[in-house]
């Protein structure tokens, strides 16, 4: 029996009859086939071609030791060279040899290399050592021919093909391009040379013109081939260009022999080759992982300056007390919400795409997920968003209360100082006559009716009363309120009371005066008595009453301003009375006219007891009843203004009762399309783009609700009955439906790209989501841990315990957050079903273009990579501080291991 090459075994006495069908017994032979043993290798076939051959083979690895052999069968007798030839071509060191030179030594030696041929999974059947020794030419090259098959054959394998079968697909695909070149086997297809020359120029095309080479010149061409292999290739000669041409059928082992040591001579080429397409392609996907990196930072760093710009802004709450300023505030307030703010809502949701997408890719390529820099993480920019809103909020609220505020402070300002006017022009001359010794010089009558004007003047004192109080408890409200002229107000309001003390007490002393000289004087004029007393309350009720007509109010609804029309409809009801009063107290001054006229009275028409006279009530009844249609005016004018305020609330809750809705049923659908439930990827794409173009097309909508939200603030209306809704409510929930859109077409768009780039099909990512959402009852977007393995049991993944299902929860979750979102969970599935490539692969690559050793030069990598990306190696690469190092030397390890470990690269 011997070893077929492959592990199994064949019978030698079956294959010698194969052999001599196919002409390589007989004539080729030196010996005949009595001499024909069994041997462990796969033929024994003696005859000089197998000796040239394998012996030029030999040499070929030997020579390397700085030695050779010159016969085959001989110089491997004492298995010295023989255990020196499986060193250099495996690389190992096998157990010392013995050194003696009597038989036993040299069958120990021999022994220990079959032993290590055995030790690789070859198995001899019917070789010995003493054959060996003994210098049996068969055994030998036997022996020979299974170490070729295991080291410079067996281990070729091309798309997981048998050796042989392996080197010829090789030699197939590199000389398919050639002209009179067909490879079907190893014996005919060699025979006029152009095969071999085809191999040499496919890899070496410098080394000879193909193109003047002729199938009708095989000598020559097989010298040419055979010439330039030992000279430039160091392959040597291990073959006879005459046998090849002459023999009917040349030895397929001999061949395969001799073509074996050009598949190794170029395969540290192709090996570069396959190294740097790796490394290009892990190079081109980090150059673009840094690329959106650093347009995250950089659109973040941009957004988180914005907001740090915007929110001193915001929480400014000092106010000059201007009307004017703060209604200026509240105006940019709305620029910034129809102006500003809204490319900063889509540069948020372009940040948070773009943040996603990058994950995703580092995830696809087995790169550590992204830490952006401090204070710049998805986290952060929706904590500084969410507090740029509630500072918005809390700004708008501000804003409203301070007009309100600023408004009512100037109604009352304007009280204060139209009331203020009235008394202190009341007022004027009043200390000097209360300070005044006319009485005096008066006649008894005259005394009389000093004393008589004294008590109406008490009358009219204590009737203003009232108006003092009244300008005293404005001043206090404007000072509660802030009023920004508090001080003045203050000091005027204090004049005002100093006065009216002064006033008090001048009356006091005065009526003690004319009460001393009452006693004197008698006389009095009953009707002038009578005339003050009625004239004086009713000329106050005037004044009253022109105030009070012509007095500014502030209302807020159609309630309230019929209120105030009511109470001014029941005023004019009592004008009738007034009326007869009027006439009852003129009649007085008629009746004095006529006594005075009747009896000559001297200075009887002079009442001593008020100043007021009939013209004065006259003039000011007539001013009341121009009043009274004034204030219907200005009432009906309030009235239609509430009116329209009111027409403002319902055009705002008709617009608002259509949109919201409508953004909550859009908001509805595209969360059902987030599911992922309904069609492939593409559709469900497809879909969510419509949404997004139906979206554009409703901003109309939003920009007209705006239009109308201005005019009813403007109007200064707060609350609406009609609807729910808010503009601030609506203004959320649009960004939140663009937000939704935005992120929903990113997760849709970063699973197609898992799934083109991981090869998962369309069944299977539905079979993902359809499991995903069975377990995620309140489509919140994630599973617990207990819903998550329930999860993994129906797509039939095995839990091995929980210690496996730990580690699995620590690869989806790894922030221990207790929930797994859709994202992770496909991307673990995903990489369960899938290779990527690895730290060590990029590792292994590099070590081939640096020919194993452990550093790697910079004209090593400009000539095996593209210039860009030597170019971005050499930048990053740290210098080599290893043992052996030289100048120049780059840390490929290093470089490695970082392209796929948290690193600045």
């Amino acid at each position: 029996m011997m070893n077929n090459g492959m592990g199994g075994e064949i019978d030698y006495m079956e294959q010698e009859e194969e052999w001599e069908r196919e002409g390589l017994l007989g004539p080729l032979g030196k010996t005949s086939r009595a001499e024909f043993a069994p041997i462990s290798s796969r033929f024994c076939l003696l005859n000089e071609e197998y000796i040239q051959t394998f012996t030029a083979w030999c040499n070929s690895h030997l020579r390397k030791a700085g030695t050779g052999i010159e016969n085959i069968d001989e110089d491997f007798r004492n298995g010295l060279k023989l255990m020196l030839l499986l060193e250099v071509i495996s690389g190992e060191t096998l157990p010392k040899p013995d050194r003696g030179k009597m038989r036993f030594h040299k069958i120990a030696n021999v022994n220990k290399a079959l032993d290590y041929i055995a030790s690789k999974g070859v198995r001899l059947v019917s070789i010995g050592a003493e054959e060996i020794v003994d210098g049996n030419l068969k055994m030998t090259l036997g022996m020979v021919w299974t170490i070729i098959l295991r080291f410079a054959i067996q281990d070729i394998s091309v798309e997981e093909m048998t050796a042989k079968e392996g080197l010829l697909l090789w030699c197939q695909r590199k000389t398919a391009p050639y002209r009179n070149v067909n490879v079907q086997n190893f014996h005919l297809s060699w025979k006029d040379g152009l095969a071999f020359c085809a191999l040499i120029h496919r890899h070496r095309p410098d080394l000879l013109d193909y193109s003047k080479l002729s199938k009708d010149n095989p000598l020559e061409n097989l010298n040419l081939a055979f010439e330039i292999a030992e000279k430039h290739l160091d392959i040597p000669k291990m073959l006879d260009p005459y046998d090849l041409i002459n023999f009917p059928k040349p030895d397929e082992r001999a061949i395969m022999t001799y073509v074996s040591c050009f598949y190794h001579a170029f395969q540290g080429a192709q090996q570069a080759e396959t190294a740097a397409n790796r490394i290009c392609k892990v190079l081109k996907v980090n150059q673009e992982n840094e690329r959106l990196m650093e347009e995250y930072e950089r659109l973040a760093s941009d957004l988180l300056e914005w907001i740090r710009r915007t929110m001193p802004w915001l929480n400014n709450r000092q106010s000059d007390n201007a009307l004017a300023s703060v209604q200026k505030k509240l105006e940019e307030y709305r620029t910034y919400r129809r102006v500003h703010k809204p490319p900063r809502v889509e540069q948020k949701a372009k940040l948070e795409t773009n943040f996603n997408t990058l994950q995703t890719k580092l995830r696809l390529s087995n790169r550590p997920a992204y830490m952006p820099t401090e204070g710049k993480m998805v986290s952060d920019i929706a904590n500084a968003w969410k507090g740029l809103e509630t500072s918005e909020k809390s700004f708008e609220e501000w804003l409203l209360s301070e007009i309100m505020r600023l408004e009512r402070l100037e109604h009352l300002a304007k009280k204060f100082k139209h009331k203020s006017d009235i008394h202190e022009e009341w007022t004027k001359g009043k200390e000097e006559m209360l300070q005044s010794q006319d009485f005096r010089h008066c006649k008894l009558n005259e005394l009389k009716a000093l004393k008589k004007k004294h008590e109406a003047f008490e009358s009219d004192l204590a009737a203003h009363q009232d108006r003092v109080e009244q300008i005293a408890a404005i001043a206090h409200e404007l000072n509660a309120l802030g009023y920004h002229d508090s001080a003045s107000v203050n000091q005027r309001c204090q004049r005002i009371c100093d006065q009216w003390d002064r006033l008090g007490s001048f009356t006091q002393r005065r009526r003690q005066a004319l009460d001393e000289a009452e006693k004197v004087l008698e006389k009095i004029d009953t009707l002038h008595l009578e005339f003050a007393k009625r004239a004086a309350p009713f000329n106050n009720w005037l004044d009253g009453t022109s105030e009070d007509l012509v007095d500014m109010f502030i209302v807020h609804t159609i309630e309230e301003i019929q209120g105030l029309i009511d109470a001014h409809n029941q005023f004019k009801a009592t004008l009738g009375e007034a009326d007869k009063e009027y006439n009852s107290i003129v009649s007085l001054v008629k009746e004095v006219e006529s006594i005075a006229q009747k009896y000559q009275v001297p200075g009887g028409l002079e009442n001593p007891y008020t100043t007021l006279t009939a013209s004065t009530l006259t003039k000011k009844w007539n001013e009341v009843r121009q009043l009274v249609p004034q204030r219907d005016s200005t009432l009906q004018n309030e009235y239609r203004k509430q009116q329209n305020n009111e027409m403002l609330r319902r055009q705002f809750a008709e617009k608002g009762n259509q949109v919201g809705p409508w953004i909550e049923k859009q908001l509805d659908a595209v969360t059902a399309i987030g599911m992922g439930l309904q069609g492939s990827l593409e559709d469900q794409l497809h879909r969510l783009k419509e949404y997004q173009q139906g979206v554009t097309a409703y901003r109309p909508h939003i920009d007209e609700l705006e239009k109308i939200h201005q005019s009813v603030q403007e109007g200064m209306v707060f609350e609406n009955r009609y609807t729910q809704y808010t503009m601030e409510t609506l203004r959320v929930g649009w960004e939140q439906l663009l937000t939704s859109i935005n992120r929903n077409i990113n997760e849709v768009e970063n699973q197609i790209l898992t799934r083109d780039s991981k090869g998962i099909t369309q069944q299977q990512l539905t079979e993902f989501r359809g499991s995903f959402n069975h377990f995620d009852k309140n489509r919140t977007g994630r599973l617990a841990k207990d819903e998550f393995r329930s999860c993994l049991v129906s797509l039939g993944y095995s839990v091995q315990g929980d210690v496996d299902f730990s580690r699995i929860m620590a690869a989806v979750d790894p922030n221990n957050s207790g929930y797994v979102h859709f994202d992770a969970f496909l991307d673990f599935m995903t990489r369960e079903s899938t290779d990527t490539d690895t730290a060590e692969q990029v590792i292994d690559s590099f070590r081939i273009l640096a020919a194993d050793k452990p550093y790697i030069l910079p004209d090593e990598l400009r000539r095996e990579l593209p210039p860009d990306q030597a170019e971005y190696c050499i930048q990053r690469m740290q210098p080599f501080k290893g043992p052996g190092a030289v100048p120049g030397a780059l840390d490929y390890l290093s470089f490695s291991t970082a392209l796929y470990g948290e690193s600045d690269i």
